[in-house]
């Protein structure tokens, strides 16, 4: 029996029971499709958080201190402990191009025109680099040592009338302080602009450190606490090992540390640096780690690749989930066939009595398995690339179909097919033609 001529038999008789064989290929269908689904949505998730990483935000290093065995992300436990001092003595370290401080400032609210929105932790103080160029959507980047400030489209967008560039803001801060800044630019999206945010969308301010951090910290900002953190100003004199800071000496939460290319070797480079300064005795960062306090310097790649890992397992937990369908599929497979077999039992010796072999008969209820596993492929693709698609449009993510989950789905379709037919197949090809016969 030509290889044809079996796919001919094997599609008519799935004609002929199209219920039940529809049925059978919907545990395919929907296991396929919800693989895919998934992993389109994965991919999608990585491309939206990940992909909007310049290769400038690459070059970057993020560094905080923390107790050593302190578990989670950046700013995980975090201690303000790097001076102005620091930062100015990191940027003449070899390899870096710049050095800044970082820190969240507690305010009460946003007012605009009139109208006040109620804002606890929108408040950031950085460095002019840490908005680069590409992210804004218009504007530029504020300066040090002016009372400008970026806003993110989350913020701009929060009023009834809608804040533009060269409008003024006013910040309510803790304690009933009131400040008014200059919006100078508005970022392309709400994201966060590095992992110390989260690349969550929240509302932000972003403000330059001087002056609205290091010039007289603890008058303008009491307590200087954000998230748990402590003070971010030295609260009396102290003196450690030379170093001695006064009240008004604020220390940052977190630095970005710049290496001078995107060359892995020059950020490596620019991490040892600064790190052998921090821990030595003349940083004032140094004398604040004797309380049991660790550095901890992680490169952008290093931060990305933790986020990446975990959206990895999280994109395979559920991926694992949804192919439990697939098992269910290839026992619907199996069981029909099983059921065929039986139906067909007479037909069996027919063709055997007239001269089929036990291969061609093996053949025969394979290629029925194997139709039923591609269609089911087929239609769980096209529908896991539309549910994709609709969920990367519905949550906003630029979507990214990951094409070798399609061809692979067509393997498994055909796999799926062959293993879960080649028992009954087999059973079928052993039948004997004299009892087959007699069947009823």
């Amino acid at each position: 029996m030509r290889a044809i001529e079996s796919l001919r038999l094997a599609w008519r008789s799935i004609r002929g029971h199209k219920l039940r064989s529809s049925l059978t290929t919907l545990g395919i269908v929907i296991g396929i499709a919800a693989v895919i689904a998934f992993v389109t949505l994965g991919a999608s998730l990585q491309e939206g958080v990940l992909g909007d990483v310049s290769p400038d935000d690459r070059r970057n290093v993020y560094g905080w201190a923390a107790e050593p065995e302190t578990e989670g992300g950046p700013l995980a436990g975090a201690q303000p402990v790097f001076s102005e001092d620091d930062l100015d003595e990191i940027e003449r370290r070899e390899g870096v191009e710049a050095a800044y401080g970082y820190m969240p400032l507690s305010t009460q609210a946003l007012a605009y025109e009139g109208e006040i929105s109620p804002q606890s932790d929108a408040l950031v103080a950085a460095g002019p680099s840490y908005i680069r160029e590409n992210r804004l959507a218009e504007g530029r980047q504020f300066e040090q040592g002016e009372r400008e400030a970026v806003i993110n489209p989350a913020v701009a967008g929060q009023f009834e009338e809608e804040v533009s560039v060269g409008d003024e803001l006013t910040i309510a801060l803790q304690g009933g302080q009131r400040t008014t800044v200059t919006v100078v630019g508005i970022t392309e999206s709400s994201e966060g602009l590095s992992p110390f945010e989260g690349f969550e969308p929240s509302p932000r301010v972003y403000v330059p450190t001087d002056p609205f951090y290091t010039e007289d910290a603890a008058a303008a900002f009491p307590g200087g606490d954000s998230g748990g953190a402590n003070n971010g100003s030295v609260g009396n004199e102290t003196e450690t090992d030379g170093n001695s800071s006064d009240a008004n000496d604020a220390l940052f939460l977190a630095i970005v540390v710049e290496a001078e290319s995107t060359d892995d070797a020059a950020i490596e480079r620019a991490k040892e640096s600064a790190r052998s300064y921090l821990e030595s005795d003349e940083s004032d960062a140094g004398a604040l780690l004797d309380d049991g306090l660790e550095v901890r310097l992680q490169t952008s790649a290093e931060l990305l690749q933790q986020l990446e890992d975990v959206l990895n397992l999280l994109q395979n937990f559920i991926v694992g989930i949804a192919a439990i369908s697939l098992v269910v599929g290839s026992v619907g497979i199996a069981n029909i066939m099983l059921v065929s077999v039986t139906e067909r039992t007479r037909e069996i010796g027919i063709m055997k009595a007239v001269g089929a072999q036990n291969r061609e008969i093996l053949g025969l209820f394979l290629a029925e398995a194997v139709i039923l596993g591609v269609i089911g492929a087929i239609l769980g693709t096209l529908l896991g690339l539309v549910a994709g698609y609709l969920g990367a449009w519905y949550i906003d993510l630029p979507l990214v179909y990951p094409l070798e989950y399609v061809v692979l789905a067509i393997v498994v379709g055909v796999l799926v097919g062959v293993l879960a037919g080649l028992y009954p197949a087999w059973r079928a090809a052993r039948t004997d033609p004299i009892d087959a016969l007699r069947y009823e």
